[in-house]
């Protein structure tokens, strides 16, 4: 029963829930983030391209091959898949990268902002104790009684 408790007071730090709430809202936010880009930038970058659809865009390697049958419809040489760099699909996912690291950015330069604190005043210096006052009596008290001399 000690490591169940221990695992509960363990996962109710205030810490771990923070953390598991941000991975939540941040795989949502990159869920909103990829929908924006395929939907609204890619397509205004397309048309400022000349019409370019980036997610088509890729180089290839080795061609395809399709597979041979003979009459009876045995496979006489297996197809072979293209290979190919699919380049426009990591320009595509490059603005995702750009978008969702300026918004952290943002989020963060607000938190440090709200984080700044005006410069700590300087202390006060400590209060002189009974002694210190007691001395201090005194030695007014002998400074007027010279002076009266």
């Amino acid at each position: 029963m000690g490591m169940l408790k221990e695992f509960k007071e363990f996962a109710m730090k205030g810490n771990l829930v923070d953390i598991a709430v941000a991975f939540v809202m941040g795989a949502s936010f990159g869920k909103i983030v990829t929908s924006f880009v395929d939907g609204i930038v890619m397509p205004l970058v397309g048309m400022l391209t000349g019409g370019v659809n980036f997610n088509d865009k890729v180089w290839v390697l080795k061609e395809a091959v399709p597979e041979v049958k003979d009459a009876a419809g045995k496979v006489v040489t297996p197809g072979v898949a293209e290979v190919a760099v699919k380049y426009g699909a990591f320009i595509t996912n490059l603005f995702d990268f750009i978008i969702v690291a300026f918004s952290v950015f943002l989020v963060i330069k607000a938190i440090n902002k709200l984080k700044r604190e005006e410069p700590a005043k300087p202390a006060a210096p400590p209060e002189p104790s009974n002694a210190d006052k007691l001395l201090a009596e005194i030695r007014d008290s002998l400074k007027r009684a010279e002076a009266k001399d």
